[in-house]
């Protein structure tokens, strides 16, 4: 076959261009912000449900985890160091996590997993309408916090008075004390808030609540809870004191009651969001979801521990019960 010269220079033109056409597409990589690790229940969660959509690591999507060991400090250079990586969208677990997520970039998609108040931290602008580059998963509720106290009343019959443990250092976490202190009222509550800001405290903030006559405490959701979870218990069973945690993690540590969303759940469900953000969908017209489902999970190790009998009523409601 003769080629004219022409021809042949149209052809040697052409050929850089059919054989991009012919590479493999560029694998996407997600950025995690968590304190989980990717082999922990929930980390397994996120590439199990990302496999739903027909991805494999190592294959057609890459990871890039950045695990704050309960360090909210760490998570500003995690973040920065995503934005560096150029990763195609920044999973952010927890509020400290979206927050410095969010200051790194306003133009890297962005899946917040387990966020408190949003709209009142300026995530998004609306949970039907988040208008930015954020979306996700948040885990309040109207119902939640007045739930949980109800649950430790059941527990707690002459329950008066309440501890709140709580970090007034992370974003977000004043919106759902003030729910929980409107709750405890309706429920005719005392509450006595106690700030957690550092592992030395715990001692001091279980003596504090001893001379208060606290008879139970409610541990809000935050980076340093969950790094001390294991103490915290440990110190409310030598308290006598009934506790409620934020996550499942919770009681696995040692506490005696957590009604919250699952987590491994939650963490499932954001694989349909970076899915949506991969296949093109604008971040902005994706609704943040709020949870529609709880979970009660009861130690009943801890409740032999603090001289407890759980209600069979509570335990027959129960969806995990640790023995």
């Amino acid at each position: 076959m003769l080629i004219r010269p022409a021809t042949l220079v149209v052809l040697l033109l052409a050929a850089p261009f059919f054989a991009e056409a012919q590479q493999p597409g560029k694998v996407p990589r997600i950025g995690v912000l968590t304190s989980a690790t990717p082999e922990s229940d929930r980390g397994r969660a996120l590439r199990e449900g990302l496999r739903e959509f027909g991805y494999v690591e190592g294959r057609n999507i890459a990871f890039e985890w950045r695990v704050s060991g309960g360090r909210a400090e760490r998570f500003p250079d995690f973040a920065a160091e995503m934005v560096k990586l150029k990763v195609d969208v920044i999973v952010a677990v927890d509020n400290p996590s979206i927050a410095a997520a969010q200051k790194a970039t306003r133009t890297i998609p962005i899946v917040m997993v387990l966020s408190t108040d949003p709209v009142g931290t300026g995530f998004v602008a609306s949970l039907a309408r988040p208008g930015g580059n954020i979306t996700g998963l948040t885990i309040q509720a109207p119902e939640l916090q007045g739930k949980r106290l109800q649950l430790l009343k059941e527990v707690v019959p002459r329950a008066s008075r309440v501890g709140i443990l709580w970090d007034p250092t992370e974003p977000g976490r004043r919106a759902s004390v003030r729910e929980a202190e409107i709750a405890a009222r309706a429920l005719g509550l005392q509450v006595q808030l106690l700030e957690l800001r550092s592992a030395t405290e715990l001692d001091s903030l279980f003596a504090a609540m001893a001379r208060e006559r606290a008879d139970a405490i409610l541990v809000e959701p935050s980076q340093r809870a969950n790094a001390y979870r294991a103490r915290i218990a440990e110190l409310a069973v030598k308290s006598r004191l009934p506790t409620m945690g934020p996550v499942e993690w919770f009681v696995e540590a040692g506490g005696l009651l957590v009604y919250a969303p699952n987590g491994v759940t939650l963490f499932r469900r954001a694989a349909y969001y970076v899915d949506r953000i991969l296949k093109g969908t604008n971040v902005a017209d994706l609704p943040v979801e709020q949870p529609t489902k709880f979970e009660l999970v009861i130690n009943l190790r801890a409740a032999r521990a603090l001289g407890l009998t759980i209600p069979q009523s509570l335990l027959l409601r129960a969806d995990h019960v640790i023995e």
